[in-house]
């Protein structure tokens, strides 16, 4: 890949900063590519998303700049923040964080999709603003995969009936699963969640009906230390920051 054009007022240290997204890249790109084949997959059907908490939005826009085109802020606030000054055109902005239903009316409309739905009331609250604009938001459902106590999203069990009840709304359109499994887990029980969560994304699917409103198009699952195994164990969109941007500050 070549090497965009850097504005000659950039600063040494953003400079290189901008050299480290692009190495990181094309290691990242390289091994959706290796896992995609190991589970005879098209890599052209992985999506990458970059994650964005912390990240300058001048590193953000360069990683855009590279054809990275999906990217996903967790924080309504942060997300805000950035939001005019990044170059969004032909990209695809998410909220991948948690959402309060008090926070809804700020994201609606700036994001395409919301991952991290993980209530009737949340979708509710969804469904009335996308109204209320005339456009339809684009939702997964957050399943917690490890039924942690301190993480949000309902649990597997919980997953279909709550996708059947979404469907009832308009404005809002389920189309998949998210999922985080728990951090502090080996790497064999980490393959254990995805599996379990693929079959569980697999069986809603199989459960749908041409008059059903939802679709099983993306089960998004996989960061920066799993994506790989993430891929090969059915995933269609990882989630990678640190391994793209480097390690961050999230105390800032």
């Amino acid at each position: 890949m070549e090497r965009s054009s850097i504005d000659t007022s950039t600063s040494p240290a953003l400079e290189a900063r901008f050299h480290d997204v692009e190495e990181n890249l094309k290691t990242i790109r390289f091994k959706i590519e290796e896992a995609a084949a190991a589970s005879g997959r098209n890599p052209d059907d992985i999506i990458l998303m970059a994650v964005t908490k912390t990240v300058p939005v001048e590193v953000i826009n360069h990683a855009l700049s590279l054809g990275v085109d999906y990217m996903g802020e967790n924080k309504v606030q942060e997300l805000n923040s950035k939001y005019d000054e990044l170059h969004r055109e032909g990209k695809h902005i998410h909220l991948i964080g948690h959402l309060q239903t008090n926070k809804v009316k700020q994201v609606v409309g700036r994001v395409e999709m919301i991952q991290s739905v993980d209530s009737l009331r949340v979708a509710r609250a969804i469904s009335e603003k996308s109204r209320d604009l005339g456009i339809v938001t684009n939702a997964l459902v957050e399943v917690n995969i490890g039924n942690e106590e301190n993480k949000s999203g309902v649990s597997a069990a919980e997953a279909y009936e709550l996708i059947c009840q979404i469907s009832e709304f308009d404005g809002i359109n389920v189309q998949g699963l998210m999922a985080i499994p728990p951090a502090d887990c080996e790497i064999a029980q980490t393959i254990r969640y995805f599996d379990e969560i693929y079959k569980l994304f697999i069986d809603i699917g199989a459960k749908n009906t041409h008059n059903s409103s939802y679709t099983m198009k993306h089960l998004s699952m996989g960061m920066s230390a799993d994506y790989a195994e993430a891929i090969r164990h059915g995933s269609t969109m990882v989630r990678v920051g640190t391994a793209l941007f480097g390690r961050r500050n999230y105390n800032k």
